[in-house]
């Protein structure tokens, strides 16, 4: 369920503090400031008193919180007729009072010695149990708030002393914003703003305040920004509606027009939340002295009720308006349908909508072509192989960055590392194949400066297929392009053998290249890796 609100403000509040006396899970607003959560401001009233035992402020709303749990005839008993502190009459009493004698002492004790964030901890988790208190007392909603101020206090370790006055100092300094995940599931109520509802569904949405009147959400400015010439732009005083006029009057409608704007756009958003049920209320405002409807008319609750009446089952009332007191009673009022005027249909609404055109699927050029080879089962032989390829295609993507005489050693490192060959033997064939390759007149301007390793490109060909792949090796030269693709198995003993699906994918690049380089020549070619062989199919 998804209670929703136009901003965390007295409603939002009230509503956690009903839905949680009443057993309902509830996950609380959806963001509050850190200092005012009540868990928050026992844990730091211990602090407090810690760092400033003479403070009975501090101490009294210690003794009477879930951490020692006294009850407000319990302080009186303490304080009521004392002559000193409050920390002193109660170290006079101590026999009357053990448990919070025993518990206080004990936070003097590591107060001087133990950082904020242990010192917190050990208030949590230690034997004064404070987190098993806190949770009894105020619910699971607290949780949030306890770990937020854990982690301001390991914060403010990693950048200050760690001492609890020094703690106390820099958290009264800012506000910090505890923020929920809106999107975390859970079984419990969410309450949270119209806003911060964006992008989520609920099975139930329940708009809180429908009843709200728009012209009064907002903090009326004091002044108008008005342009002048050759000034730029001047704040004036805004004046009464009764003394609006020109150049005035046009720019507060303005602004009310895009205000009221907005005011209809978290409507959409609040009303497009839910998945199943959708319950749109508010507080019933005070009646008029006229009989009249007390809502605003520009209210989410009499948009949405004007909405529904065109489509209103015959017979039946439109619309149940429940209204919430401050007492709890709920009143409930029933109105008839009303009928709406015909409306005419326009002849292109009644004819069949024509096909809507689709882009095409892109195509991966190693897919194109049916791979009609007869091929066996793979072995285990076969499966080596394939794993050597591809620590062949990396290392040819890796090394010709790589300065030349340190690449067998850069080649056997990686294959070492990274890719496990653990085998001496078998690395140093690999380092050979490959560096041999890249050394090789025939192959070397492929790998040189300016060519591109592992270069996706995309392309629409005339015939409006979308070609998308990677093609291993790309050059880039004012007049020509060179694409090539490694293949690691056997070398076909002439051009007249490549693969089918081989011929395929490199006239696929090739088509796709002179779409994205027109007027340049491709030339595609296939580099056998076990020769190596350079066999060169659109020269």
């Amino acid at each position: 369920i998804l209670d929703l609100v136009r901003s965390r403000g007295q409603l939002a509040s009230l509503i956690v503090a009903r839905l949680f006396s009443a057993g309902v899970p509830v996950a609380g607003v959806d963001r509050l400031a850190l200092h005012e959560p009540l868990a928050v401001q026992d844990l730091l009233a211990a602090v407090r008193f810690a760092t400033q035992p003479n403070d009975d402020l501090s101490l009294a709303c210690l003794l009477v919180s879930p951490l020692i749990g006294w009850d407000q005839d319990q302080l009186r008993a303490l304080a009521y007729g004392r002559k000193g502190s409050l920390w002193r009459e109660l170290r006079q009493r101590s026999a009357e009072f053990p448990e919070a004698h025993a518990a206080l002492g004990e936070l003097l004790r590591i107060a001087d010695f133990t950082p904020p964030s242990r010192f917190l901890e050990t208030i949590l988790s230690g034997p004064m149990q404070g987190r098993r208190r806190l949770y009894s007392r105020l619910g699971m909603a607290a949780r949030d708030a306890i770990d937020e101020l854990m982690n301001s206090a390991l914060e403010f370790e990693r950048n200050e002393i760690a001492s609890l006055d020094r703690f106390l100092s820099w958290f009264s300094r800012g506000t910090v914003d505890v923020q929920r995940d809106p999107g975390a599931p859970a079984n419990e109520v969410r309450v949270m703003t119209v806003h911060g509802a964006k992008g989520l569904e609920a099975p139930v949405v329940i708009v809180a305040d429908a009843t709200a009147d728009p012209a009064r959400l907002g903090r009326t400015p004091l002044t108008v920004d008005i342009e002048v010439e050759r000034a730029g732009t001047a704040p004036l005083l805004r004046p009464k509606k009764e003394e609006r006029c020109p150049p005035f009057e046009e720019i507060i409608l303005s602004e009310e027009q895009r205000d009221m704007e907005e005011h209809l756009r978290l409507l959409y958003v609040a009303m497009t939340r839910a998945a199943d049920r959708l319950i749109v209320s508010g507080v019933m405002p005070k009646a008029k002295k006229d009989g009249s409807d007390p809502r605003p008319p520009n209210s989410w609750h009499v948009t949405v009720e004007r909405a529904m009446a065109p489509i209103a089952a015959e017979g039946e009332g439109y619309v149940s308006l429940r209204y919430g007191h401050d007492g709890g009673a709920r009143a409930t009022r029933q109105k008839a349908k009303a009928m709406p005027s015909a409306i005419a249909v326009p002849d292109w609404a009644k004819r069949p909508a024509p096909p809507e055109a689709r882009p095409p699927r892109p195509l991966a050029p190693s897919a194109i072509a049916v791979d009609d080879e007869a091929a066996p089962p793979p072995s285990e032989a076969m499966r080596a192989a394939a794993l050597r390829g591809t620590w062949i295609h990396q290392l040819l993507e890796r090394l010709p960055e790589v300065e030349e005489s340190a690449r067998p050693a850069a080649a056997s490192r990686w294959l070492k590392r990274s890719a496990g060959v653990a085998d001496a033997d078998a690395r140093a064939e690999i380092v050979g194949q490959v560096c041999g390759i890249l050394s090789d007149p025939r192959f070397s301007g492929l790998f040189g400066p300016g060519s591109l390793a592992e270069a996706p490109l995309a392309a629409t060909l005339p015939d409006g297929r979308v070609i998308a792949g990677t093609v291993d090796r790309l050059k880039v030269e004012a007049d020509r392009v060179f694409v090539i693709d490694f293949k690691t198995g056997r070398v076909p003993p002439s051009e007249g053998q490549i693969p089918n699906s081989h011929r395929a994918q490199m006239s696929a690049y090739s088509q796709a290249l002179q779409v994205i380089f027109p007027g340049r020549r491709i030339r595609a070619s296939l580099l056998y890796t076990a020769g190596p062989k350079l066999i060169e199919l659109i020269p």
